[in-house]
């Protein structure tokens, strides 16, 4: 069992290294994806590369949940659920439904954000199997708790839909890059970062809690920057690009 005030200083510090390395982001190109570079090091099969990086989050924050010493109360409950649909999906479905064959992506990308996962499992986990005390089932009536389940399934709705529509670009056998077009991509060029951030944003607020604070501003700091690039890499590489499509937020970013 670990102190509470040890916990609190851990998650505070992961909210401040998130905040310090912002600038950076914005300026370095995570080279997985489309921006895949040989200059990070050794690569490796990016389908195998996805599932080793997203599983701490599936695994890791189920065994800390599971294992605490809470006992688990039904809003807890949905709290777990919530979180093990999105990661089930991002770890071992999500990956084998892309069509990218012999693509690779850094190992260096893979252990960052292997460690980013657990950490984060880790904090929420733990928090909630083990510090949270027992939501009542009157949290399930909050402001809170309504604003945030209706954020997280609408960004679990855009982001599903929106993988659907990027997977789907490319005929099977067919590589190279498309336009994306049709729901949410007819305003931004990253609804599946938007729809992670609502998600995320979402979870912080119906669990009303430090943890998934931190997860949420990791997961804008990390989004934000990555969206803007793909944004910059779409203007250059295609001509016709519709010019009135923002990177993030509709009519705004």
């Amino acid at each position: 069992m670990i102190n509470p005030s040890t916990f609190y200083f851990i998650v505070y510090s992961w909210i401040a290294v998130a905040l310090v390395i912002f600038p950076l982001v914005l300026w370095v190109v995570a080279p997985y994806g489309r921006h895949t570079t040989t200059h990070w090091g050794p690569l490796i099969n990016n389908k195998l590369g996805w599932v080793i990086m997203e599983s701490p989050a599936l695994f890791f924050f189920a065994y800390f949940f599971l294992y605490g010493t809470n006992h688990h109360t039904f809003v807890p409950w949905i709290f777990f659920t919530l979180w093990m649909i999105h990661y089930t999906n991002r770890t071992l479905i999500f990956p084998f439904r892309l069509r990218t064959r012999g693509k690779m992506m850094p190992v260096t990308i893979v252990v960052m954000a292997f460690c980013f996962n657990l950490v984060n499992a880790f904090i929420n986990g733990y928090y909630l199997g083990s510090l949270s005390g027992s939501y009542n089932v009157t949290w399930l009536y909050d402001p809170r708790f309504l604003a945030g389940i209706i954020m997280f399934i609408s960004g679990l709705i855009i982001n599903w839909q929106s993988d659907n529509i990027l997977i789907h670009l490319r005929k099977p056998g067919e590589t190279g890059y498309f336009i994306p077009k049709d729901g949410i991509f007819n305003y931004i060029s990253c609804p599946n970062h938007f729809s992670e951030i609502i998600e995320w944003t979402g979870f912080a607020l119906m669990t009303w809690c430090l943890p998934a604070l931190a997860f949420a501003t990791w997961t804008l700091v990390n989004l934000m920057p990555r969206a803007l690039h793909h944004h910059r890499w779409y203007k250059q590489t295609f001509s016709d690009y519709p010019v009135n499509r923002k990177a993030l937020i509709p009519f705004i970013l």
